[in-house]
């Protein structure tokens, strides 16, 4: 096959979220596609039967939708979305409204007032699908700052909705900055990637009746802390009538990363606090009869200590993961399958994979049928049937089903808990297991996707794991292949076998990839994860060139044309690379990393990570050096290819520009590339195409085995223009 050509990116589909209904019939689950025209990613609501009766049916068309959330009758689908002013919400009232206006008379005040109306872009609101009626979604909220996150209560009749809620003052402040008037603030936490500049607007729950979309809002539930508007309140609405959240109340919430769990009455009434501010909590989940309340939760001052579902009953909380010495996945959430049984994804040796819980204590990996050579990226459980995001290599990213029965199966159990005998063996699949989508088979079967193998190395007495990537008409015994070394961020992250278009991008013109999981990152237990903690630029690089030096002694690869990229950690791993080991790559591509962390500090939005690890710059500043690329810049030799997005609060541009003059201050082949408008992420797909062309012409200029006697750049211009 033909090599996977970049502009192929914006036909990728990419699925995110799973929610089954309450009957376990249907699953929704959301997909960003791309609108080649506006270059931008649009998110899309399917829904299809669990079954696997009939392909996905399609509900929403680039307005976005996030958050799918089934109400308990099954029929209801509510999510979110910056939709067009529902014109129901404008001109729907009949005759007139409760102060005498007509409708026309309402409309008008409507259109000069809303933020979603005129020219102004439309807010995100909560929006309902009737499916047993029928039609186009209904705009249920209507908040002058967009809703954020939402819950149903157990009757259905009513929603809980997160929404910032500005005083006047606060109004005129972002009324002011719109119209490009300072930045004023006092917070500490004065800026957020993603959100940038940050305000003192509060974030609130409301109460909001399904039916008129009138709001009470709840003035003792309100939010806070520092990554306040990155984390969200989490609002949950139990069986028990109340309803959960976080919030930071600590007298400085913003110099730290404590978050507690809170309960109140839908009244906005009662409010208890039932954690004692040790924990940093997120994702509260009500057992089935209210009872109980799962949460996961970290250490606020060590992010190596794993993250651990935590259970509240009766006036007490506890861990009943400690001890399994490993953290919840990224981003998972524990969920109830009974009173006395949750289950959630943890990070497992190089592997995203489903664990039992039992509410008493105690974990067992279950659902052998993953396979090791695949990830579980979205999962979401309910009592007769269970749906699943599974992404691989070759076969793409696309959402299953199965059975509950046949997820409880064990290491070495072939039975699990129920009935599940159709699951013969540890790992075999399940016969109830079904694919529901697939959404790139167009793609993966026009072009190569990659085979995909993990391996395994000794560093400093450790074994250290990867996974490799290769097309697979390439014989790696063969030898003599170019390689790159794709390097996760975090550092507390890990890789497993993913299907990736910058993989197949890559395997499909003859490169092999390693994805090392170097100690720092996660997966492996504290121990593992703590060895980085304090120390970076120590063991990462040391895992990573053996790990390079490996596959070179198999003879798989060609030492002579070894190249890097990576993003985020993956950046600041490579500046301690070219200046540790200045002869491991022919060719390195930092993206949006950090190679100062004196000057890091305050300009970037984790100075409590900062200060948790290190210290402070003025009280520690021989370790902060220490683990400062830069300070060691007049060892490169490598040609760089520095990325970076201009408003990337997390990782800021500037340290991209530091590590590139200081390679052209020493004639060290440099290139820069800043995306205008970008923050911690790669963007729009045009700016994910310009990435990849970059990346092949930046390695093709540098490898010897290529004939490159043109010095244009990857898109037609001479250079230097």
């Amino acid at each position: 096959m033909t090599a996977l050509p970049t502009e192929a990116f914006a036909d990728l589909t990419q699925i995110q979220s799973v929610a089954v209904d309450p009957a376990g019939d249907r699953v929704a689950f959301t997909a960003h596609e791309f609108d080649a025209d506006e270059d931008d990613r649009v998110a899309s609501l399917f829904v299809a039967p669990t079954d696997g009766a009939r392909d996905p049916h399609r509900l929403t068309r680039v307005d976005g939708a996030s958050a799918p959330t089934w109400g308990p009758d099954g029929d209801r689908l509510a999510f979110i979305a910056a939709r067009e002013k529902d014109v129901d919400r404008r001109v729907g009232r009949d005759d007139a409204d409760e102060n005498g206006e007509s409708a026309d008379e309402t409309d008008e005040a409507d259109e000069s007032s809303d933020g979603a109306a005129g020219d102004e872009e439309p807010t995100p609101q909560v929006w309902l699908f009737d499916l047993a009626l029928g039609g186009d979604a209904r705009q249920v909220t209507d908040f002058e700052e967009g809703a954020a996150e939402f819950d149903w209560s157990p009757d259905g009749d009513r929603l809980v909705v997160a929404a910032r809620d500005p005083t006047d003052a606060e109004r005129r402040y972002l009324d002011g900055r719109t119209d490009g008037e300072p930045v004023e603030t006092e917070r500490l936490q004065h800026k957020l990637d993603g959100v940038g500049y940050t305000d003192s607007v509060t974030t609130y729950l409301h109460v909001v009746d399904v039916d008129t979309g009138d709001a009470d809002r709840l003035d003792d539930a309100y939010g806070g802390g520092a990554y306040q508007d990155l984390s969200g309140m989490e609002p949950a609405w139990g069986d028990s009538g109340r309803i959960a959240f976080t919030s930071c109340r600590a007298d400085d919430p913003d110099d730290t990363l404590v978050r507690d769990v809170f309960t109140i009455a839908p009244d906005g009434t009662g409010l208890r606090q039932l954690t004692d501010s040790d924990r940093s909590a997120n994702s509260p989940a009500w057992s089935p009869s209210g009872d109980r309340l799962a949460f996961a939760a970290g250490d606020p001052e060590n992010w190596c200590v794993p993250t651990q579902v935590y259970v509240y009953d009766g006036g007490d909380y506890g861990s009943v993961t400690a001890a399994f010495d490993r953290t919840l996945a990224r981003g998972a959430a524990p969920q109830w399958a009974d009173e006395e049984t949750l289950y959630a994804l943890f990070a497992d040796e190089a592997r995203t994979r489903l664990c039992r819980v039992d509410a008493d204590g105690g974990v067992t990996r279950v659902f052998e049928a993953q396979g090791d050579d695949r990830a579980m990226a979205a999962f979401d459980y309910h009592d007769d049937r269970c749906a699943f995001v599974f992404s691989h290599p070759s076969d793409g990213r696309d959402v299953y089903a199965v059975d509950a029965d046949h997820v409880d199966v064990a290491d070495g159990d072939a039975t699990g808990t129920g009935d599940a005998a159709a699951a013969s063996d540890a790992g075999d699949e399940p016969s109830s297991l079904t694919r529901l989508s697939a959404v790139n088979d167009d793609l993966i079967d026009q072009y190569s996707m990659p085979a995909v193998r993990r391996v395994e190395w000794e560093s400093d007495g450790h074994d250290i794991s990867g996974v490799v990537y290769h097309d697979p008409d390439v014989d790696l015994d063969a030898g003599d292949h170019p390689l790159v070394v794709a390097i996760h961020g975090g550092p507390l992250s890990y890789d497993e076998p993913v299907f990736s278009f910058d993989h197949a991008a890559l395997t499909s013109r003859g490169y092999v990839v390693l994805r090392p999981n170097y100690r720092g990152g996660s997966s492996y237990g504290r121990d593992f994860a703590e060895a980085l903690r304090g120390k970076w630029g120590t063991h990462e690089v040391t895992d990573i060139t053996n790990g390079v030096e490996s596959l070179t002694d198999r003879g798989w690869v060609d030492d002579d044309r070894v190249f890097g990229y990576g993003f985020s950690y993956g950046g600041i791993a490579q500046g301690f690379l070219v200046t540790q080991e200045p002869d491991l790559f022919t060719a390195a591509a930092p993206e949006h990393g950090i190679y100062d962390l004196r000057s890091a500090y305050g300009t970037d939005d984790s100075h409590i990570w900062m200060e948790n690890e290190y210290g402070l710059p003025w009280e520690n500043p021989d370790a902060i050096d220490a683990s400062s690329a830069i300070t060691d810049a007049g060892a490169i030799e490598t040609p760089l290819l520095v990325t970076a997005g201009t408003e990337d609060w997390r990782c800021p541009p500037g340290q991209s520009e530091q590590l590139y003059v200081a390679a052209k201050k020493q004639g060290v082949d440099a290139r820069l590339v800043l995306y205008e408008g970008e923050h911690h992420n790669i963007g729009t797909p045009d700016r994910a195409i310009h990435r990849l062309d970059e990346l092949f012409a930046w390695y093709d200029r540098h490898d010897p085995a290529v004939d490159n006697p043109d010095a244009t750049d990857p898109h037609g211009r001479e250079s230097g223009e």
